[in-house]
């Protein structure tokens, strides 16, 4: 058989790549979990044994292997095709590959022997002998890998956590410092004490459908929060105390025709359905570990107000967006002046729109009702950002109207800003306007691939024009921030908070908080 090891060259082409990738160098740890997916995956969908090379769908008789390929069929049956009926002739051909579809001709030849064929050539078998010395190591690889891979896949088999749920985690360790007016009143005097606090969160994320996601999300912590009365410089992984296990949010996703529906029973928020056209620059990370420092920072306070029970639905239609959202504070409790419609609450309306690759524009409209004052809080009655006056107004009905937009300057620069103002009406005491403002600036892959350098400066919700009780003076809060990748789980983020009159007093007061935030990410 003088084309022998030219068929057997093409055969071995058509080698499953389950097994051609698991005859590869031995991976390393990083790469083990892709290896075996891809292992799973192939082994889903098993090459067939051709009994014809005319059953190849990519092979014709004009082809200058085709009678090669038709002797190893009709003479050894050692083919084996792609379940599409292709045999993908051209593709590259690696040792390993030609050992095993050398050792699959063969287990084939050995068959026929044992069978007492009588077509199998002497020079065949002698042309095989050489072969198996030349590929003995490659085949005692490719056994050994084979086997090591099925006993990890049956592992995961036995011990995997859930075909429907996947569980992540986030660890927060926070080492925080204040300086200067961190109190009402304060006569620069710093009366607080540096902190090392945590924060950890377990999200279990189920599919019952594929295209749903329930998340179950349980949290603890105790870190409480240097911010000044009021909320202005309150970061995003403060305001636990006691390390007390809690769910801290229920919720559901699920499609409704061509809109993405939103169903929470605890913990809602209004960014968690609408988009807040602010996250590209690396401000806003939706964990409150791994962009900035605070809330005021992350996104506008807009999104702050209203969150706990309620639905939402987002309809994305190209370069346009539309959100539509309630949620409540108390929307579980029974009482009087509580449950889903008669307690604490905020309605939104947004439209974005999508003006290219690069730039992006939100309107956004808020009705709420506030019967503890602090309107900025996600509806958990602790501000989260704004003064003192504007979080304690009292029991206020307030429309709130908004914008904010991002453009990337390029690929890894961007600018955010955005710009809102409340009309408080306040029950049984003086109506007021609130605003606020701020521009963000982010610079990814800053120094190192995940790296993120951070700068914003704002204007926190204060209560501005006729009712100001500032006597002028504008809050104004400045931050900055590094994050560094120490690698995909692990991440290190000094800053920098830099408060001016963050009380509305009419005396100069000023606060700084420094911190070291490191996350972990499982």
């Amino acid at each position: 058989m003088t084309t022998f090891w030219k068929s057997l060259s093409i055969a071995s082409a058509a080698l499953s790549v389950t097994v051609a990738g698991a005859a590869q160098a031995a991976p390393n740890d990083s790469a083990i979990l892709d290896q075996l997916n891809s292992y799973s995956q192939e082994g889903q969908a098993s090459q067939g044994q051709v009994n014809s090379v005319f059953q190849l769908r990519d092979v014709a008789p004009s082809d200058w292997a085709f009678d090669a390929l038709r002797n190893l069929v009709e003479k050894y049956n050692c083919i084996v095709g792609y379940p599409d009926g292709t045999f993908r002739g051209n593709r590259p051909l690696s040792r390993y590959e030609f050992a095993a579809g050398l050792n699959a001709c063969m287990q084939s030849i050995e068959r026929l022997i044992v069978g007492g064929g009588t077509d199998v050539d002497a020079a065949d078998i002698t042309r095989l002998r050489r072969l198996v010395e030349e590929f003995e190591a490659e085949l005692a690889t490719l056994g050994a890998r084979v086997d090591d891979i099925e006993g990890r896949v049956e592992f995961l088999e036995d011990n995997q956590f859930s075909t429907t749920t996947k569980l992540s985690g986030e660890v927060v360790f926070g080492l925080t410092d204040s300086f200067g007016d961190t109190r009402a009143g304060g006569t620069d005097t710093d009366d607080t004490e540096a902190t090392f606090a945590d924060r950890v969160r377990l999200t279990l994320s189920t599919s019952f459908t594929g295209k749903d996601t329930l998340i179950t999300r349980l949290t603890a912590g105790n870190a409480t929060t240097f911010a000044p009365a009021g909320g202005i410089g309150f970061q995003t992984y403060e305001g636990l105390a006691g390390n007390n296990v809690g769910i801290d949010w229920l919720a559901y996703y699920f499609p409704i025709k061509k809109a993405n529906a939103y169903l929470a029973a605890a913990g809602g928020l209004q960014s968690d359905y609408t988009s807040t056209t602010f996250g590209a620059n690396g401000l806003e990370d939706y964990t409150g570990a791994s962009g900035s420092l605070t809330f005021q920072a992350a996104s506008s306070p807009i999104y702050l107000i209203g969150g706990g029970a309620g639905f939402g639905l987002n309809f994305p239609a190209g370069p346009v967006d539309i959100s539509l959202g309630y949620l409540a504070d108390e929307g579980a409790s029974p009482t009087s002046g509580n449950g889903l419609f008669n307690g604490q609450y905020g309605a939104l309306a947004q439209i974005a729109f999508n003006l290219g690759e690069r730039a992006s524009l939100g309107v956004t409209y808020v009705n709420s009702y506030h019967d503890s004052g602090a309107i900025y809080d996600f509806g958990g009655g602790g501000a989260l950002a704004g003064t003192l006056a504007a979080n304690s107004l009292g029991v206020v009905e307030g429309n709130t109207y908004g914008v904010q937009g991002k453009f990337d300057l390029t690929q890894k620069v961007s600018l955010a800003a955005y710009g809102m103002m409340t009309d408080a009406n306040v029950v049984g005491g003086t109506d007021a306007e609130i605003w606020s403002y701020g521009l963000g600036v982010g610079f990814s892959d800053f120094g190192k691939e995940g790296n993120v350098l951070g700068l914003f400066a704002g204007v926190p919700p204060y209560v501005g024009g006729s009712n100001a009780t500032n006597g002028g003076k504008t809050p104004l809060q400045i931050e900055g921030f590094y994050k560094y990748q120490l690698n995909d789980s692990i991440s290190i983020t000094p800053g920098v908070i830099w408060l001016s009159n963050p009380n509305e007093s009419s005396t100069d007061e000023d606060a700084i908080i420094g911190t070291v935030r490191t996350t972990f990410k499982f």
